[in-house]
């Protein structure tokens, strides 16, 4: 099938959005990669091997719980009502591949504005310094990011309670959430599998670990961000510690920008591909 104008220059944009990830590693990446691939080495393999895999099962059960949540069921359907705004006849998630490009982006557009906002504001509260608050933050944001991942991907049609469909959003996020100088090579990797005819497949057949050495970054980011929030929430402007709030809205809200961009990107051309053959 040919591609519409609109289909093509949408093809042209993800390309160029794609192009800016190419990242060429400073003096100061080198050192820190450096660094930590030889602190973590002082720490046995079997050990770290025990912890990724405990990790990766732990997001496994996150994503689960999530898709099965009754907020994300009632978030299904209100997107199914919200497509049928362009087209009556949408019963069911894969009918929206049905709609146009530009309708979909609307959709997507929508869930990526609410949950940047969710975001921010939960940034924000965790920036106050409360010790609930900020221990509950990584899983918050963890939580938050996965599921506007799920939301793309079933805004574009994808039905992400199948096991490939399960474990290609998670490879997404994961993908979304390496540092930038890796960032590329995730996304060649995903595209790599976009391209090829795995549309209709229903189990997952490729490597299902997710975490290593190189995702051991954001974690480490967040304790830091946890760390400089909890030293400056007492410098209060008008009796508020706008500074640390600043720190964690700012932070959380970069991030599921970053994700929300990623997934939405890798879901269109995955989109506009199978539509394609």
């Amino acid at each position: 099938m040919d591609f519409t104008e609109r289909e093509r220059q949408v093809l042209i944009e993800i390309e160029k959005w794609s192009g800016q990830m190419h990242h060429e590693q400073t003096d100061f990446e080198m050192t820190y990669d450096k660094w930590l691939e030889n602190s973590l080495s002082l720490i046995p393999e079997n050990i770290r091997t025990e912890f990724f895999s405990k990790l990766d099962n732990w997001l496994f059960h996150l994503h689960a719980i999530l898709q099965g949540s009754q907020f994300q069921v009632d978030a299904r359907e209100r997107l199914i009502h919200s497509a049928r705004i362009f087209n009556q006849d949408i019963d069911d998630i894969s009918d929206l591949k049905n709609l146009t490009i530009d309708e979909l982006t609307y959709l997507t557009e929508n869930q990526i504005a609410k949950h940047r906002l969710y975001s921010f504001a939960h940034g924000g509260l965790s920036g106050t310094g409360g010790l609930l608050l900020l221990g509950t933050d990584i899983p918050a944001i963890t939580i938050l990011n996965l599921r506007i991942v799920q939301l793309i991907a079933m805004t574009y049609g994808y039905e992400v309670n199948t096991p490939y469909e399960m474990m290609t959003s998670l490879k997404v996020f994961h993908a979304a959430t390496l540092p930038k100088r890796m960032r590329y090579q995730g996304w060649e990797a995903l595209i790599h599998d976009a391209d090829g005819n795995n549309q209709n497949q229903y189990f997952y057949n490729g490597s299902e670990e997710l975490t290593d050495e190189t995702w051991f970054e954001l974690p480490l980011k967040h304790i830091v961000k946890a760390i400089a929030i909890s030293v400056l929430r007492k410098r209060m402007i008008q009796g508020i510690p706008l500074i640390s709030m600043a720190i964690g809205a700012g932070m959380n809200y970069q991030l599921t920008r970053q994700v929300s961009d990623f997934a939405h990107n890798y879901y269109r051309f995955r989109f506009l591909k199978e539509k394609e053959s």
